[in-house]
């Protein structure tokens, strides 16, 4: 481990938040493959969209406040105490409520849509012993808690319209509307179950035909349990790859395969600051590193899904690959500001879209191209399909890997020519040249052979820093950034080249703090990143150092800091963007795709004492560098 070293790298700043504000890590995550919810360990609802991850919220307390939308669910005694968990297998959410006079729990779920559009949100209170006496009360608020649905009862339903949404809600017990809520007090005793169901449907559209919410969450539990049967990890990683790995599913967009990077938007990297940015959109990267957590744990059908999905995005126009895109491969995602909420701990913007989408990425195309390898790897059916595609990418690429980029971390500064664009530049020749080879595909190799040895030859030469004998972040600068330790575990250089082995040295000693790794340096070379103020340590690049551990043969310290890594996820398993060591809390949008991404493929990484999956250069067949000899810890 790394705790004790000096701290050069910039944490995380302690920052004064209102009282109200709570913690990123108190809420759990419930889904429905079309969209999601986050639920607050008191049992309030505080964030949902429907019908899609990127629907305007109709609950957004979370960016503000209760007037924003919200739906509370809890003890009306205030010393009741508080325990959660998902049911095994499952992303159910189950809270148990204990006070002086009984116990109950809360089911929360989202069954898969209906066929006919439908989107529900059940939850089920069930008494376990004595009776609890409970308070519900719903405020729905459409567009991001911007409007105030037309409420009214039709019979024992509650019905909120506004625009193009409209809700029902149903319950087993009486509800009440007053000061623009709907709410219910009420008691439930030992063997006695409370449903209550709320439905999005179109608002031009006749209210569906209801479904009954206790065999809604029965098939939902079974759905769950069936799907995470099959990860074929084992050791002792299980449980935590197996979170993950249902988080992951649960992040997918079931009707197109699409993976969102998280279900939420503007959660701070910083509380109080301006980087706050809308993740309910496909990342390619992200998506291309799922693909190989998804192929080494079982999950081949998902990994076929998503190679669909991209050819979709990317049809019809190859040489304009965007990094990211909506849903359905949408490619306008216009960024906009919703003055009208403030922020999670006052953090403005408060943004919805990604301007990120028309930036420049070169690291996308390695990603993808390799993230195909793998796949024939892997024994996908109809990769020949996918060539054509393949050939259209590597074409563009001759020319424009020699333009500068915003680099995988989408600065909005000046682009430059970041080093780990250009190496994921040559790891997709690389990978180009591979697959031909290997499964006889046509393709100009000679032509590609050239450009993968001149990109390494121009980064050997340009992204090379003689007075600290390794790479750096970009060509002339003299600073790193933890993308670099990306050099060794895709190929391009052996662990063990002494350059590399300097840079990974600096990395440690340069942005590293707690223990922690940094994505670069906040606090030098502004001009860079465009931006003002900090952020927290990035725990996929902690993830990567784990890997590069794995790779050198240092097993002991490899397990140590993965250790460190599990102990920051909440209750549940799950993890945000970052984590601030100062603060000792979550950061960032929650939860993170590329988060559980890294732990996943630092679990096999360990577990195969040889890269696992993530390490590309194993995926790819080729003999990779092995220690000169096995060192400890």
């Amino acid at each position: 481990m790394t705790r004790g070293r000096t701290r050069t790298a910039a944490p995380a700043v302690r920052v004064a938040e209102p009282a109200a504000v709570r913690p990123i890590e108190d809420y759990a995550l419930i889904g429905s493959t079309s969209s999601a919810a986050l639920v607050h360990k008191g049992g309030d609802i505080d964030w949902l969209c429907l019908p899609r991850f990127d629907s305007g919220a109709m609950f957004a307390s979370l960016l503000g406040d209760e007037r924003n939308g919200s739906w509370k669910l809890h003890a009306q005694d205030a010393k009741a105490r508080v325990s959660r968990r998902y049911l095994p297998g499952t992303v159910v959410l189950e809270t148990t409520i204990r006070t002086a006079t009984g116990v109950a729990t809360v089911t929360d779920c989202m069954p898969r849509p209906a066929h006919d559009g439908t989107h529900e949100l059940v939850r089920i209170v069930r008494g376990v012993r004595g009776s609890v006496a409970l308070h519900t009360e719903m405020r729905i608020r459409f567009n991001y808690g911007q409007w105030l649905p037309w409420v009214d009862r039709r019979g024992a339903t509650i019905h909120a319209v506004a625009g193009p949404d409209a809700v029902r809600i149903t319950a087993g017990v009486p509800l009440e509307n007053h000061d623009f809520a709907t709410s219910a007090d009420f008691r439930v005793t030992e063997g006695q179950a409370v449903a209550f169901c709320l439905e999005w449907y179109p608002s031009h559209q006749v209210p569906p035909i209801p479904r009954d919410p206790a065999a809604l969450l029965a098939d939902s539990i079974a759905q769950w349990q069936a799907w995470s049967s099959r990860c074929t990890l084992d050791g002792p990683y299980h449980d935590q790859v197996h979170r993950s790995l249902l988080t992951l599913k649960a992040l997918t967009y079931a009707p197109t395969g699409g993976i969102v990077a998280a279900p939420t938007t503007s959660l701070p990297e910083q509380p109080g600051g301006e980087r706050n940015w809308d993740y309910r959109f496909c990342w390619l990267r992200d998506a291309a590193l799922t693909l190989y957590a998804l192929i080494a744990s079982g999950y081949v059908d998902e990994a076929s899904d998503w190679r669909w999905w991209l050819m979709r995005a990317v049809g019809g126009a190859p040489q304009e690959v965007q990094i990211m895109y909506g849903l359905h491969g949408e490619r306008v995602l216009t960024e906009i500001e919703l003055d009208w909420l403030p922020g999670y701990a006052d953090s403005r913007p408060v943004r919805v879209g990604n301007g990120a989408h028309a930036q420049r990425q070169l690291d996308v195309y390695g990603a993808v191209i390799a993230a195909f390898h793998a796949a024939r790897k892997a024994g996908l059916q109809d990769m020949d399909k996918v060539w054509p595609l393949e050939r259209a990418i590597a074409k563009q690429l001759l020319t424009l890997w020699k333009e500068p980029d915003c680099s995988i971390w989408e600065v909005r500064g000046e682009p430059r020519h970041f080093v780990h664009s250009k190496v994921m530049c040559w790891l997709a020749f690389d990978r180009m040249i591979a697959s031909a080879q290997e499964y006889g595909l046509d393709g100009p190799i000679d032509t590609w052979r050239a450009a993968r040895d001149a990109i390494h030859a121009d980064v050997c030469a340009n992204g090379f820093d003689a007075a600290s004998g390794g790479f750096v972040q970009y060509y002339g600068a003299d600073t790193v950034d933890a993308a670099l330790l990306w050099m060794p575990l895709v190929g391009f250089l052996p662990v063990h080249d002494p350059r590399v082995q300097r840079t990974i040295a600096r990395i440690e000693k340069e942005l590293i703090f707690d223990g922690l790794v940094y994505r670069y340096r906040t606090d030098v070379g502004a001009d860079v990143d465009g931006l003002r103020g900090g952020e927290g340590a990035f725990l996929a690049c902690s993830f990567w150092l784990v890997n590069v551990y794995v790779a050198m043969g240092r097993l002991r310290k490899a397990r140590a800091l993965f250790k460190r890594l599990l102990g920051l996820g909440n209750d549940l398993g799950l993890f945000a963007e970052e984590y601030d060591p100062v603060g000792r809390r979550q950061l960032g949008n929650f939860p993170q795709a590329f988060s559980h991404i890294g732990l996943i493929n630092s679990a096999h990484a360990i577990e195969a004492a040889a890269g696992g999956a993530w390490e590309m250069a194993d995926r790819n067949g080729k003999a990779r560098a092995r220690p000169r000899a096995r060192r400890r810890g």
